[in-house]
């Protein structure tokens, strides 16, 4: 006798029921929308950050199976073209670990890129490429095999080069300085929640505020923490009203009083706050396409576009930068 699984009936079905997700992803790609996109293809499927360099006039992204890819944006473009991703960096030494957060130090002329073995949390670093010959700069091993597991996850740098690494499985901050010296490691019970759920996924977006200090968000919170350099890396809990940001991943200081915080679904939410940042408030969402998950944004133009992880289409993957109406 046919087992009930091999019948006619289930295989139909099992095609109506794969079928579904499949026709409700084209449905999306091909929707019309009242925003500006920008698709580019690449090789890859998973893009974790992008920021826009407006001096190269290019898009510079992360890919998760390690190495950096620029997009540039001729100053002919229409909305119709598709953009192509050229690999700009691939280092054969870091094999087997993922380029996550990305910074532009443009005064320094170089790109600041979070390292990390996802999978294994076996090893997390910071490299620095120059931004004209993407020749490396300096790798800082932030934790290696024999330490915590730790997964260095997004970077921010200040004024004077610094740079700011979080660890998402550690919570805690790497102060990493100008020339490439490991200088500190920032922890606070702060950053560690009561649920111990909630520490699956901790520090993650980072940015640096022209007034001396850090914001960072913390995933599965959604709390939003303010580090003030100036006194001793001072952590505040900031409180966010129409929060938590649960799902934050990068971050984007618009304007000193207002962030963008990529997260998840909604897609997109801008905080502003009145008082320094000990106190904000969420005043717009953004959905975008839920089938990509929105993990960074960035500033084109005066115009906020959120980076999405996830490419579509074979063997050329499509990507897409969407723009964040406020």
């Amino acid at each position: 006798m046919a087992l009930w699984f091999c019948s006619a009936r289930f295989l139909v079905f099992l095609f109506i029921v794969s079928a579904l997700p499949i026709a409700y992803i084209i449905s999306q790609e091909r929707a019309k929308t009242d925003h500006h996109v920008f698709h580019y293809h690449s090789s890859g499927f998973f893009r974790e950050c992008a920021k826009w360099d407006d001096q190269g006039r290019r898009f510079l992204v992360s890919f998760l199976e390690g190495g950096v890819g620029e997009i540039h944006v001729p100053q002919n473009y229409t909305r119709d073209v598709v953009l192509q991703e050229v690999t700009v960096v691939e280092d054969s030494d870091l094999t087997g670990n993922a380029s996550n957060g990305i910074a532009l130090d443009r005064p320094r002329n170089r790109l600041l890129v979070a390292v990390a073995d996802v999978l294994g949390n076996r090893y997390s670093g910071l490299a620095a490429y120059d931004l004209s010959t993407w020749k490396r700069l300096f790798l800082t091993k932030l934790s290696g095999p024999g330490d915590e597991k730790s997964m260095a996850d997004d970077v921010a740098v200040d004024a004077d080069g610094n740079a700011y690494v979080t660890d998402v499985k550690g919570s805690k901050i790497w102060k990493v300085g100008v020339d490439g010296e490991l200088l500190s490691t920032l922890t606070n019970p702060l950053f560690t929640p009561k649920e111990w759920y909630k520490s699956l996924l901790g520090l993650n977006g980072i940015v640096y505020h022209p007034d001396g200090y850090l914001i960072v968000v913390h995933t599965l919170s959604g709390n939003l923490f303010k580090i003030d350099l100036a006194k001793g890396d001072e952590v505040k809990l900031i409180e966010v009203a129409g929060g938590p940001l649960a799902f934050g991943d990068g971050l984007e200081l618009i304007s000193p009083t207002k962030l963008v915080v990529a997260a998840g679904n909604p897609s997109g939410r801008l905080v502003e706050s009145t008082d320094g940042w000990e106190t904000a408030s969420v005043v717009a969402k953004f959905k975008g396409p839920m089938h990509r998950l929105a993990t960074a944004a960035t500033v084109k133009d005066g115009k906020v576009y959120l980076n999405h992880m996830f490419g579509m289409g074979y063997p050329r993957k499509t990507h897409a930068l969407v723009e964040f109406v406020l």
